[in-house]
């Protein structure tokens, strides 16, 4: 049985279990301009709120490092169009030097049905026998509870702005179990975002 959800209930909800696996995609060229110190930071989902939530998490993380960053969602809407030239001329309007474009390639949910444990409790009273108690055992199980497994693929790319290409490139696969009732948190936002800097900064990429 496989179930597809939102991207921001997918995003929000994936707490814990969590494996990510990084595949890079594209190394930096020896040509290229890099380091850059003035990123415009572009998520592409179908949710403006997950959209807005990542991008703020990886300026978070860029910013940490010294560089200028900037979400593309704090200078649109929802009703804004998801355009080359949006972002073109986001970046000329900001000066950008490269920018750093992240998109989902592909969110698989799998769910099976889970056993709950059953919950036992025991009331002993005493008799009027010598030595002989009376034992009631009450057994309490929940309904089967719905167990969701997650993998999600995310494909970040960097652009450089004078080179008008990308440069540089990598593929992250995470896979997520939880239950469905299970409150969630926007943590794997937040891992997503440190991987992201960390691997651009590892690689010399960044210019504080």
């Amino acid at each position: 049985m496989i179930r597809k959800f939102s991207m921001l209930f997918a995003l929000a909800a994936l707490c814990g279990c969590a494996g990510t696996q990084v595949t890079q995609i594209m190394e930096l060229s020896e040509t290229a301009d890099a380091p850059y110190g003035n990123v415009l930071v572009v998520s592409l989902f179908k949710s403006f709120d997950a959209r807005r939530y990542l991008e703020k998490e990886i300026v978070t993380q860029l910013e940490a490092k010294g560089v200028r960053a900037v979400a593309s969602t704090s200078l649109m809407d929802s009703r804004t169009p998801l355009t080359r030239k949006t972002f073109q001329d986001m970046a000329d309007s900001l000066d950008s030097d490269a920018v750093l474009v992240t998109r989902l390639v592909s969110f698989d949910t799998q769910a099976k049905l889970k056993d709950a444990r059953p919950q036992v409790t025991y009331n002993i009273h005493s008799t009027y026998y010598y030595n002989v108690w009376s034992v009631e055992l009450t057994e309490y199980v929940e309904p089967q509870g719905l167990q969701l497994n997650h993998e999600i693929a995310l494909a970040t790319q960097l652009y450089s702005v004078a080179e008008q290409e990308p440069v540089w490139a990598i593929e992250s696969q995470t896979r997520i179990s939880l239950d469905y009732d299970e409150r969630g948190e926007f943590s794997v936002m937040t891992d997503e975002a440190k991987l992201i800097a960390s691997r651009l900064s590892r690689q010399g990429l960044l210019s504080p």
